[in-house]
């Protein structure tokens, strides 16, 4: 007797075949311009810039080389996005299991790992050498350190493994404005030192943050974030530290006589409503609107802060 397909059967076949040429064309596809720009994480690279840009020019006390400026910006740019674009490659796996990051070129299979990792690499060399030809041997080696503590040490190590990732991660993270500040002056210790230490406490309450709007999300992908393994209110309690903190270590650009009262009105108030909104969450009914809340609070006061410090810069003898 001849066997036949049904017609459920010949349906349910078709509609298999169809999905994996759908799926096949989708992996085809060739990678465009677009998306090998979404692999440096553009947003991190404009702020990143920003805070680089008023480094330089609170170093430079208005007095700007602006041939000086554009390699300082071109080659911190590249080596961010180096160590973002390698970010991406190693943690493929993971972001392949967050709803968030699914869709990105690895884990989608646009890309293929070797293509990002050598794209990575081309980044940073080019990076590296536009700073160290550019600038200054200092703000190279900075750069340098940056880029391997937030490849090396956060991102394939302490974010896989660690709670502390977060406090990891920020001393990478902090770099920018300090390269920036040294690609002119390579002497004063004590401006390098502050603005790392503005950007270094304003990182974790900012990561934190997002962290508890995406608690689910990154403890499905098994990244200890520490909302995913202390809990939303031990994260709460670390938030205020760093704030409270930050308050009086960002006006120290005011008390050294970097930048002028403008700026140090705006760190005040800014920084004593972020502590007030802290303080808020320890209240909140709806927990991850709250965290939306001061996630967006975070990124427009460090914005508006590097921009208060470029404006109100003190200026220097020529």
């Amino acid at each position: 007797m001849d066997k036949q397909l049904s017609f459920d059967e010949t349906a349910a076949i078709s509609h298999q075949s169809e999905h994996t040429t759908n799926s096949d064309d989708a992996v085809k596809r060739r990678a465009t311009i677009k998306d090998y720009f979404r692999l440096i994480k553009p947003g991190i690279i404009y702020s990143n810039s920003l805070a680089t840009l008023a480094g330089f020019w609170i170093a430079s006390g208005w007095n700007i080389n602006w041939t000086l400026l554009l390699f300082t910006i071109l080659g911190t740019a590249f080596v961010m996005a180096s160590g973002t674009v390698i970010n991406n490659y190693l943690d493929r796996d993971m972001d392949a299991k967050m709803e968030r990051t699914a869709k990105r070129a690895l884990p989608s299979g646009l890309m293929t790992p070797g293509s990002v990792m050598a794209f990575g690499v081309i980044l940073g060399i080019i990076g590296i050498a536009i700073l160290a030809f550019g600038t200054t041997h200092v703000a190279a080696l900075l750069g340098v350190l940056g880029f391997v503590l937030y490849v090396g040490l956060y991102t394939a190590w302490f974010k896989r493994t660690s709670v502390w990732s977060t406090f990891v991660g920020a001393f990478s993270g902090a770099m920018p404005p300090v390269i920036g500040f040294c690609a002119v002056d390579t002497t004063d210790a004590i401006g390098a030192l502050i603005l790392y230490a503005f950007l270094f406490l304003w990182q974790p309450p900012h990561f934190w943050a997002l962290g508890i709007r995406r608690r689910e999300d990154y403890a499905a992908a098994g990244f200890p974030l520490l909302p995913v393994v202390k809990g939303i209110h031990a994260t709460k309690l670390a938030m205020m530290r760093y704030v409270v903190l930050l308050v009086p270590v960002s006006i120290l650009l005011s008390v050294y006589g970097y930048v002028g009262k403008i700026y140090l009105i705006g760190a005040t108030v800014l920084g004593l409503l972020w502590v007030y909104q802290c303080l808020t969450g320890f209240k909140a009914k709806d927990e991850i609107k709250w965290a939306k809340g001061n996630f967006i609070f975070s990124i427009n006061y460090l914005t508006i802060l590097l921009l208060l410090m470029i404006i109100d810069t003190v200026h220097k003898g020529s």
